[in-house]
């Protein structure tokens, strides 16, 4: 007896996608269909549309360069300095104008015991220019070495057998 082959699910699918895929083929839009089928393209009914406005125009000037003009300063003087022995801070600035240039000078004392000097003269034309000097020889103290604190040594306990406070239970 012959057996009899019944669809299988897959080989419809692969069968129906194929047919699918050969009708797309044919209705291309970039291949026009063969004559005898009466099918012809539509036209269009419509054209693009042409811009009706004009791009604006800037209706300012641009500010000229400031980069060749300087404002002249005001003239000033000042000074101050902070000294703290405690927290070993010690450092001061002074500087004057005349409204063209600067001259100026601070200090500051360095961690290893020097002070760093900076005299600077600063305008528009030279920019800053600094001259940088030092006072004093460095200082590298020997660590010294890590003690503890003394223990803490707990008292000792002076505890005693508590005093009855109350008498016997009277009837």
């Amino acid at each position: 007896m012959d057996h009899i082959r019944t669809p299988n699910i897959f080989d419809m699918y692969a069968k129906v996608t194929l047919m699918c895929l050969a009708a797309v083929a044919l209705a291309r839009p970039d291949k026009p269909a063969p004559a005898g089928y009466g099918y012809a393209p539509p036209t269009p009914a419509y054209a693009p549309p042409q811009p009706s406005y004009s791009a604006p125009q800037p209706s300012y000037s641009a500010p000229a360069p400031s980069y060749e003009k300087h404002e002249e300063g005001m003239p000033f003087d000042f000074e101050y300095a902070v000294k703290d022995h405690y927290k070993g801070v010690d450092f001061d600035h002074n500087a004057n104008s005349d409204g063209k240039v600067v001259n100026g000078q601070y200090r500051v004392v360095l961690p290893d015991g020097r002070t760093q000097i900076v005299t600077y003269t600063a305008d528009h034309y030279n920019g800053y220019q600094a001259e940088v000097t030092y006072e004093g020889e460095a200082q590298y103290p020997e660590p010294k070495p890590y003690k503890p604190a003394p223990s803490y040594n707990a008292p000792a306990p002076t505890y005693e057998q508590p005093k009855p406070q109350y008498g016997p239970p009277q009837y």
